[in-house]
């Protein structure tokens, strides 16, 4: 097996193990939005910069795009 493969592999798995987590991550980030109004942009910026592992940040970033579709 190729490192490419065992990469995307790791990548699939860290996916399924850490999906459910950032749905709801993102869903508490987005629920804040009318509570906080124009503060809110800035604000879950910091709060997407503080998330680690920075895959699992991105996976919360994406949810808040599909959420707020």
């Amino acid at each position: 097996m190729s490192d490419d493969s065992l990469s995307a592999q790791g990548r699939a798995e860290f996916h399924r193990q850490f999906e459910s987590q950032a749905q709801a991550h993102a869903e508490r980030l987005l629920a804040q939005r009318a509570v906080m109004g124009s503060a809110w942009l800035s604000w879950v910026a910091g709060q997407l910069y503080e998330i680690t592992p920075a895959p699992l940040a991105a996976m919360v970033r994406r949810e808040l795009q599909r959420l707020n579709r």
